[in-house]
């Protein structure tokens, strides 16, 4: 039987994605939502979607078995412990809340409910972070050395409340803890230092763009850069290891990859490199290097609310932990105090 879910939060993630998929899921199905906007329950209402007079009404439902929270970021707290006090599953959006000591209440709420309590972090599951992690985890390439992954526009950030700092706005909070979340989906926890620093070009009172650099005790890194002023984008993705590197300029190709198959070439001829020659720079060729895309992951968005729904039925383990939801926070809140100190914040 499907699991009846609520979306509390009717804007562009609640409306446009958690609605929808819900609506289309073989795990679950949409039992209705609330917004504090009449206006955004009017259009649900349109919509053919049951709308609940208010917060309280919907959590005392006791048809809802789980609910999602998709508001803005500084509410995620409040609602979410509400929801699970009520005897619900509650999925946040990311990021899940501001402060350590928020995300430690919403799991001792969750632990104290018994209900499963986790972050919808929903790029775990874009196909270019997944190809990154094969070459990781396969050793097709070697022991990875580190790690780039940017994400760049050119629109400057939103105009919503997602530029206002008391909502929890900025970069960092909205992209960044997507590829801070893949990075460590990729590389791993074990964090050992975090540095960063905030761009202010369109939006003086939260970044819209960061430089974050984080290495771990394996000593693998990754740089990560979300930038809203880029009219070039960079590569969207560029892995070096042992045996050769991959790189994935845009999200929607697949993955380039070069591997070494011979170190030495006893006869490398010197090469003209803009006014002077070099042999340290000279290109490769097949003969000791294999070159070849790397065929695109097969990924469906969904599998996290079926691993949602099957962990509340005690049948997996949730794919986001709290544990990991702790680690990216404290990535975050690390980051705004590098960015802030101008130091390195070392674990």
């Amino acid at each position: 039987m499907k699991k009846r879910a609520a979306v509390i939060g009717y804007g562009g993630m609640g409306a446009g994605f958690h609605c929808q998929h819900i609506s289309n899921s073989d795990v679950c199905e949409l039992a209705g939502i609330y917004d504090i906007d009449p206006a955004k329950r009017a259009l649900a209402a349109s919509r053919g979607v049951k709308v609940y007079d208010s917060r309280e009404a919907l959590l005392a439902d006791p048809t809802i078995d789980m609910v999602t929270v998709a508001t803005p970021n500084d509410v995620h707290e409040e609602i979410a412990v509400a929801a699970l006090k009520a005897g619900k599953h509650v999925i946040s959006e990311k990021p899940v809340t501001l402060s350590m000591e928020s995300l430690e209440r919403m799991i001792a709420a969750a632990n104290a409910a018994g209900r499963i309590f986790s972050v919808h972090q929903n790029r775990r599951f874009d196909v270019d972070a997944l190809a990154m992690k094969q070459l990781h985890d396969s050793g097709e390439i070697g022991e990875v050395i580190d790690l780039e992954s940017r994400i760049h526009g050119s629109r400057g950030i939103p105009s919503d409340w997602r530029g206002m700092k008391e909502y929890g706005g900025g970069m960092l909070y909205d992209w960044g803890v997507h590829i801070i979340d893949q990075a460590c989906m990729i590389l791993g926890y074990d964090v050992k230092s975090v540095r960063c620093s905030f761009d202010h070009i369109t939006n003086q009172e939260v970044d819209d763009g960061f430089r974050l650099w984080i290495e771990y005790a394996s000593g693998q890194k990754a740089y990560l850069e979300v930038g809203t002023y880029n009219f070039i984008a960079m590569p969207r993705f560029y892995m070096r290891a042992t045996k050769g590197s991959a790189i994935i300029t845009d999200w929607r190709v697949p993955a380039h990859v070069v591997k070494c198959k011979a170190w030495h070439e006893s006869d490398v001829l010197p090469v003209v490199n803009a006014s002077g020659l070099t042999k340290t720079m000279a290109p490769r060729d097949s003969v000791t290097v294999d070159e070849y895309d790397l065929p695109r992951p097969v990924s469906d968005v969904h599998d996290y609310y079926r691993n949602f729904v099957r962990a509340m039925d005690g049948l997996e383990e949730q794919m986001v932990t709290h544990d990991q939801m702790r680690c990216v926070l404290r990535i975050i809140l690390s980051a705004f105090r590098s960015a802030e100190t101008g130091e390195a914040v070392v674990w």
